[in-house]
């Protein structure tokens, strides 16, 4: 056996004691690298593909390609797909945040192996890659992924540069990421009809790009490799973000003339993870693989090389898994795919010694089709047991974090009414709390607790491995501030003084024990429940949602404090005539101490002026009852110029009718009518300048919106359009 290691590692093998670790020669000299954002695998292997990507699809049925369905990791969103796409490792969840400014990757990965080897790589797409790669591109132009109502323009602005760069021979590598497709998703949908012409962009640039690579080849040079995918999927609302399956799952297509030609018709493609995609182009372009690489390259890419070739190649990414499970397993050597790499490797050894002997029977290629399946199997029990530790979080210690920022944020959330008053003083107690019994119980309790939970659980967790003297503090800290929260919620609710009726009647919206009355707990609630609501690309979509829901919520809180201020007060004997007295007494003491001694009290007992107040209070009441509901009815009738929203755009409501080129003349006068309003309403209370200005600013308001075609000019001739 040391025999055939010494022919598998020695320099009688190939002339130099480390030529077995360095990868092998390229397969292709060029590779162009085609990502949709956003690309579904049904746009390209379901109905959509077959009808808008015609090319792509007699590729895929009968040319020189191999298809898979990549499946992505959550979060679906730009910046963690292309870290995954190029270094094979799965990003955490924090990379969501990172998302909108991404930092330099200093990750081992693909882009930085390509430029430490020479290769000249140029890009053009979404600056999301300019900002994880800086300075790693011979020429680049990048383009911003945030203004979603351009899907024209943006990938024009990559179009562009083909036509040029194809021609020219002095790149190795061309990265190309369309944003179109991405941002049709986000304003329509996947069922707009905004996708279908988007896809057959898409398929047309496909054509070329491939059939310049072919005319490109010569017999004496290596093919090129055009690769077609998505960073990420699409729901069925058109966002992404999420673990659906439509999200998850995207198309990959490799191209390129080394592959056999299909006799066959179309099939469903496997399913691979995207990590793999980082080996199989290191071993494509001859590259080392990503040191924290997980996953295993896809093996149909090298079925058209010898025997030996492919075991090479299957244990160079064998040796790169099994190298990155010890750095990160203590227990690797009882995995199951590191124990069957090390079998598969003497099983290799013996069959390298029969190809050096030149056996060339039948056995040889027996015992190499088993090592190959061997290998084959290794690799995907080594990748798939690094993907499940690299996705197990810490819970135990997240939850303790989770509490203590609750339990801080509950104590900031309490101190807000005190603080915002004059005094602005909040005494937060700290004896009592932390002399109590309840203290002690729960000190006791979530002692026992983490006790149970690192003495029994078989995962290492940060908070377990801390010193007993930190952990204990740790808990003592979320029970002081427990307790804290408890004393404050009980000092509120006991020595609060209680009201009379007549002082909540004539104080108006009714007060909480607490000091907050319910119009400023449903405020604080949802702007809130809004501000959380903003942290889901989806809940931000569907945005307008959530304001419908809020102020539908504000307005029938403001109809249950008016019931409660002009009506309840009565059923309560508490008349007119008391709140007229209690108010004509307070304006008296108000005046009464005013410095402004010529003043006179307005004599509000005689029988006029008591009429008069009742008729203001009358219609004061009925006029506060009926605005409510009033509000509420605008706001429906808002909601129905567009209920749609982004889930359900694609589907006709009043809001597509207005705006047809059918009813332009209705939308004219509908807006011609709005913006006469508005004048007549606002220029009251300004000066004839201001009128001048105002009158000057709406027309030009109607004037825009005339030469973009949207309303009609009375005078407007027939097919002669307006100068902007």
């Amino acid at each position: 056996m040391c025999c055939v290691f010494f022919f598998f590692f020695s320099p009688c093998f190939s002339g130099n004691p480390s030529n077995w670790s360095r990868p092998p020669l390229p397969l292709f000299r060029r590779v162009v690298i085609m990502m949709i954002d956003a690309l579904r695998e049904d746009f390209v292997f379901g109905p959509k593909g077959k009808a808008f990507m015609p090319y792509t699809r007699n590729l895929i049925e009968h040319g020189r390609s191999h298809s898979f369905i990549a499946k992505a990791r959550p979060p679906t969103v730009t910046m963690p797909r292309i870290k995954a796409l190029m270094t094979g490792s799965i990003p955490g969840f924090i990379d969501v945040i990172m998302n909108l400014n991404s930092p330099a990757l200093l990750e081992d990965n693909l882009v930085s192996q390509a430029k430490t080897a020479g290769r000249k790589i140029i890009f053009y797409g979404d600056d999301t890659w300019l900002k994880l790669f800086p300075q790693h591109f011979v020429e680049y132009d990048g383009t911003t992924s945030f203004f979603v109502s351009d899907y024209t323009e943006v990938d024009d602005n990559v179009t562009r540069h083909l036509d040029h760069v194809l021609k020219r021979e002095d790149w190795d590598i061309l990265i190309l990421h369309y944003l179109g497709l991405d941002h049709v998703g986000h304003l329509a949908g996947p069922n707009s009809p905004l996708v279908g012409p988007k896809l057959a962009e898409m398929d047309a640039i496909l054509k070329k790009i491939h059939t310049t690579l072919l005319s490109k080849e010569g017999e004496t040079s290596l093919p090129g490799l055009l690769v077609l995918c998505g960073d990420h999927g699409m729901s069925e609302i058109g966002s992404h973000g999420g673990s659906s399956d439509p999200e998850l799952n995207t198309p990959l297509v490799l191209i390129s003339s080394l592959f056999k030609q299909k006799v066959y018709s179309f099939s469903a493609p496997d399913f691979v993870d995207q990590t793999d995609i980082a080996p199989t182009l290191a071993i494509g372009l001859g590259l080392p693989i990503s040191r924290n690489s997980l996953g295993h390259f896809l093996f149909p890419i090298v079925e058209q090389n010898s025997m030996r070739e492919q075991l090479r190649f299957l244990h160079l990414n064998g040796f790169q898994l099994s190298k990155l499970l010890q750095d990160s397993t203590p227990a690797y050597e009882k995995d199951h795919g590191f124990e069957l790499f090390r079998v598969t490797e003497k099983s290799h050894g013996n069959w390298l010694k029969l190809y050096l002997e030149g056996n060339t029977s039948e056995v040889l290629t027996n015992i190499g089709k088993k090592v190959l399946r061997q290998y084959l199997d290794a690799l995907k029990a080594m990748s798939s047991s690094l993907s499940k530790q690299l996705a197990q979080y810490d819970m135990y210690s997240m939850i303790v974090g989770t509490v203590i920022v609750l339990e801080v944020l509950f104590l900031l959330l309490l101190s807000i009414p005190d603080a915002l008053r004059r005094s602005a003083e909040f005494e937060v107690p700290l004896s009592s709390p932390l002399f109590s019994l309840l203290f002690y119980l729960l000190f006791l309790m979530l002692s026992a607790v983490h006790v149970i939970v690192c003495t029994s659980s078989e995962s290492s967790c940060y908070f377990c491995s801390v010193s007993w003297f930190m952990a204990f503090g740790v808990i003592m800290l979320v029970s002081g501030l427990l307790c804290m929260i408890l004393s404050i919620l009980g000092q509120k609710f006991a020595y609060e003084k209680p009201q009379s009726k007549v002082e909540m009647s004539l104080q108006g919206p009714s007060v909480l024990n607490s000091g907050w009355s319910e119009l400023d707990v449903v405020l604080l609630a949802g702007t809130f429940g809004h501000v959380l609501s903003l942290g889901a690309s989806s809940f931000i979509e569907e945005e307008h949602q959530t304001w419908y829901f809020l102020l539908s919520s504000l307005c029938l809180v403001l109809l249950q404090e008016v019931c409660r201020k002009y009506f309840l007060a009565g059923d309560q004997d508490i008349g007119l005539g008391a709140v007229e007295k209690k108010t004509h007494e307070t304006i008296g003491q108000s005046l009464h101490h005013s410095d402004e001694e010529e003043l006179s009290i307005p004599e509000y007992s005689s029988k006029g002026s008591k009429r008069a107040v009742g008729w203001i209070t009358r219609h004061e009441k009925w006029l506060a009852l009926a605005t409510p509901w009033v509000i509420l009815i605008c706001c429906r009738l808002l909601r129905s110029l567009n209920q749609t929203g982004i889930k359900w755009a694609h589907r006709p409501d009043f809001g597509h009718w207005l705006t047809s080129s059918e009813h332009k003349v209705e939308l004219s006068l509908l807006a011609a009518t709005s913006l006469v309003i508005i004048f007549i309403l606002v220029q009251r209370r300004c000066s004839v300048v201001s009128k001048i200005a105002l009158a000057f600013g709406l027309l030009g308001v109607y004037s825009y919106r005339a030469a973009i075609g949207s309303v009609e000019f009375p005078w407007q001739q027939d097919g002669r359009d307006i100068s902007k």
